[in-house]
């Protein structure tokens, strides 16, 4: 894909520390750390390296190095096609099903004072909802496995917490000896999904609440007393949320196409930003209400990275998890037996399962022949800027 016209780095070094001087009344280091390494990304002050093709020898010449933050929309490319790559041999021959429970918009304010804790429980509750819905045999009667990831934006990049979970469209039994397979359209009830996601994250909020675990500021440093907790959040128990599934859909393949579109996503594309002019940001958003037509939105540069910073995670925070038999400690042992299953071959043999994970170590490939790249020199930023050519100085007439 070509480099966009604009991108968030440009809006920050454009911003400058005017932006910074603006908003310190809220700006952490932890705001400032981010913005300095996206606009520092893939710039001469990081350092650079020098590839070479290991099939023809073809050598480029100096890249510049990227910051690898997790919040950098140039970053995530890479980091995407490794996870891919590694999620290959899990994939099962099945249709896959795509699950996503969002937070009602009230609880926003909440989440963006305490992200650690609500995301965690937004985590928790969706899983657990899924796995114990999916054991009742009313609906499935199967151990399922699947995979969530945290998205906390809308379109117009309000805070918008929600988990997009892909799960194959059946599971284990509960002896683990064949697979019970989901009915074509339809995974498991969305109404009896939204009734047990919203009672768990209620009861999981109100422990949080009693342990202490919750933390209010500013408007919301009234919610500190329990009785006035226990009113701010009994409306919103007697509302439907919102759980929104997709039929069965594909296979494998197609399934590896489908991650990449949601799974090191960060809060803006710089593909999506139109253009910078007179102190205003113009990106295009999908109005989903709309048939997902496609539109423009115009913000100040403050507001756009505002609202841009308002997606930050917690520092150590995992947003891709697993769950089910795809759980880590579960994964070995489960996995064939789903393979075995649905009667695929089982997993590919260690040395295949190797050569996999070499090569996506490798995603950089020779523009000239195809083969893999590797770095073969690294170089300070003091080292580029020595290999720089003299800048002419013009004497003055």
């Amino acid at each position: 894909m070509s480099r966009p016209p604009l991108e968030v780095a440009d809006l920050i070094r454009t911003a400058g520390t005017a932006f910074l001087e603006r908003n310190r009344h809220w700006l952490s280091w932890k705001h400032i750390k981010v913005l300095l390494a996206i606009a520092r990304c893939r710039t001469a002050a990081l350092g650079g390296h020098v590839d070479q093709c290991t099939r023809c020898g073809h050598r480029t010449a100096i890249s510049y190095n990227s910051c690898r933050n997790r919040h950098c929309p140039k970053c995530q490319t890479a980091a995407r096609e490794r996870w891919i790559a590694a999620r290959q041999r899990e994939l099962l021959p099945t249709p896959y099903v795509h699950v996503v429970f969002t937070l009602p918009h009230q609880l926003a304010p909440l989440a963006l004072q305490n992200k650690k804790v609500i995301y965690d429980l937004l985590f928790r509750a969706s899983a657990e909802t899924l796995l114990e819905v999916a054991r009742d045999p009313r609906h499935l009667g199967a151990e399922i496995g699947f995979f969530s990831v945290l998205h906390t934006w809308s379109q117009k990049l309000a805070l918008h917490p929600h988990v997009h979970c892909v799960i194959p469209a059946g599971g284990l039994s509960f002896d683990h000896t064949h697979w019970v397979k989901s009915r074509d359209r339809f995974f498991l009830s969305i109404h009896v999904l939204r009734r047990v996601f919203r009672g768990k994250f209620f009861a999981g909020l109100k422990q949080a609440f009693r342990d202490g675990h919750l933390r209010f500021s500013g408007d919301l440093i009234l919610l500190a007393q329990p009785k006035i907790f226990a009113a701010w959040l009994r409306p919103l128990f007697r509302k439907d949320w919102v759980v929104y599934s997709k039929p069965p859909f594909g296979g494998p393949e197609y399934v590896l196409q489908y991650l990449g579109r949601y799974t090191h996503r960060v809060a803006i594309s710089n593909h999506l930003l139109i253009s910078l002019a007179d102190g205003k940001v113009t990106f295009r958003w999908r109005d989903s209400a709309h048939h997902n037509e496609q539109k423009l939105l115009t913000l100040s540069l403050d507001e756009f990275l505002r609202r841009f910073l308002l997606h930050l995670l917690p520092k150590g925070f995992v947003r891709i998890r697993n769950f089910g038999f795809l759980a880590n400690r579960r994964r070995a042992t489960l996995m064939p037996l789903a393979f075995q299953s649905l009667s695929a071959e089982q997993q590919p043999h260690t040395e295949q399962v190797a050569s996999t994970a070499n090569e996506s170590r490798s995603l950089w490939r020779c523009p000239k022949c195809g083969g893999p790249m590797l770095v073969i020199e690294r170089l300070t930023a003091v080292e580029i800027q020595l290999r720089s050519p003299p800048v002419l100085v013009t004497a003055a007439a």
